[in-house]
């Protein structure tokens, strides 16, 4: 069968980076299923029950060679995919098979698995997010003190300088990174709950004595990572787990969004632009545009993310008493999804922040154009100084405003409000006078202390906390 005659995932061949492809493969979901057969049989073998170290050592000899054409075959007859596995397992391990899964329900290894995998996922999504952190707070330190145009409306409203806007993205990747420590460092195993989450079955094996049961769970945690397990449950694992951690990355993805979208913005005003290779192509028909296509797909993913985060949230609310399986189809679809879509975000913005052009001419050039505005308080405050009539002053500046204005916007001429006050006697200010009240860096108040307060008490404990891990590169298929 030709690989170009059916449907592949874009996340899979264009998007996602390997490592995060291989968190949500069948490899790592089955070879985790024998660990968690391991894991039960370990525990239950030191509690007392009938398992011996010869079986549990020929289970653990066995966890990597997953005979999938034998699970799939018994799946068909069967129908039922970890009872196939079971089966597979046992033909590897025949000394072994009749107490592999013993006293334990399918969720105990699909449901196990599944915090396994959000758990490491989280751990890929985590490091990658710190390193987008270094380079974006790296790049605010660099362009603190430079001045260029803040927006409210999308207007220009006051000065502020290149970092300082780098800090308002970095800090909401910063909120993100919180919530993501504090939903991994919450994550708790499902454990040994059994059917309807009583451990009737365990209770029934270890003959009513809770303390071996209580005790197996927490050697099964161990096992796998983790120091705990959810206190009840019903099968499975809460639900609103899945849809607290998507809400997590759709958290991620509007921070990736709104970095996105400004630095569109500032592409279109010339100030900035996203890197942009020697041989790329931007346009096919204009060979003279270079569209920002790394943000762009940032924001496409991003949208994507946001509106995924709604399928665990409808999941978790129809979740009828102790289980039911409408989760199943949905989950496997929507919880990897949403890794994989923030895995491939987060390799955008490594790309784009380890390069982020800035064009300083044209930023200073745009804060001069709109400067003179800005700046018409200082004037009337430096003419009063000279003996001005601050009431008189005011409305000539604002006159003076409304021509400049026009002057701008309707002839399309250069902004003159300068050239209307250097004229005027009433404010007794020369060319020197009012250029150096045109100073820019001037009017930026502490955006350059703000950076580096920012970084330093923010942004470098997490990076000195995190030096392992530092040093990540972009992944980027396209």
């Amino acid at each position: 069968m030709s690989d170009y005659n059916s449907y592949e995932s874009p996340f899979c061949t264009r998007y996602a980076s390997k490592e995060m492809q291989y968190v949500f493969s069948a490899d790592k979901k089955f070879t985790t299923w024998r660990k968690l057969w391991v894991a039960l049989a370990r525990a239950e073998m030191k509690l007392g029950l009938p398992v011996t170290q010869k079986q549990v050592d020929e289970l653990e000899a066995h966890i990597d060679d997953i005979d999938y054409k034998a699970a799939e075959e018994r799946e068909k007859l069967v129908r039922h995919d970890v009872m196939s596995h079971v089966y597979a397992y046992g033909l590897a391990c025949p000394n072994a098979k009749g107490i592999i899964h013993l006293g334990a329900t399918s969720c105990y290894v699909g449901d196990n698995t599944d915090v396994i995998v959000m758990r490491d996922a989280m751990q890929i999504v985590r490091r990658k997010l710190i390193n987008v952190l270094a380079q974006l707070s790296g790049f605010a330190v660099k362009y603190k003190d430079m001045p260029c145009l803040a927006y409210t409306h999308l207007q220009p409203a006051q000065l502020t300088t290149v970092g300082k806007r780098a800090t308002l993205w970095a800090n909401e990747l910063l909120m993100d990174l919180d919530e993501l420590d504090y939903r991994i460092s919450s994550l708790k195993l499902l454990g040994s709950k059994g059917t309807t989450g009583t451990q009737a079955s365990f209770m029934e094996l270890f003959d009513g004595d809770t303390e071996k049961v209580k005790e197996l769970e927490k050697m099964i945690a161990e096992e796998m990572g983790f120091d705990a397990v959810v206190p009840v449950s019903g099968q499975t694992y809460s639900r609103k787990a899945d849809a607290q951690i998507l809400s997590t990355l759709g958290g991620i993805a509007q921070s990736a969004m709104k970095f996105a979208n400004d630095m569109r913005i500032l592409q279109n005003f010339k100030e900035m632009e996203e890197p942009f290779e020697k041989n790329q192509i931007g346009s096919s028909a204009m060979p003279y545009k270079r569209n920002p296509m790394r943000c762009e797909r940032i924001t496409a993913l991003a949208r994507y993310v946001m509106i995924d985060t709604l399928n665990p949230a409808f999941t978790a609310g129809t979740q009828w008493f102790e289980r039911t399986l409408d989760d199943s189809a949905n989950k496997r679809i929507s919880v990897a999804e949403g890794f994989l879509a923030v895995d491939a975000i987060l390799n955008i913005m490594l790309n784009v922040t380890a390069d982020l052009v800035v064009y300083p001419n044209v930023v200073r050039q745009r804060v001069m154009r709109e400067l003179p505005f800005m700046a018409s308080e200082n004037i009337m405050m430096d003419a009063v100084k000279k003996g001005g009539d601050r009431q008189a002053l005011h409305e000539k500046l604002r006159q003076y405003a409304m021509e400049a204005g026009k002057h701008v916007k309707e002839e399309g001429l250069e902004n003159n409000l300068i050239e209307l006050v250097l004229n005027d006697p009433d404010f007794g200010l020369n060319a020197d006078e009012l250029n150096a009240i045109l100073k820019p860096e001037n009017f930026t108040g502490r955006s350059s202390q703000q950076v580096e307060e920012f970084v330093r008490d923010c942004i470098k404990p997490v990076l000195d906390a995190n030096k392992d891990i530092l040093g990540e590169t972009a992944e980027l298929s396209v």
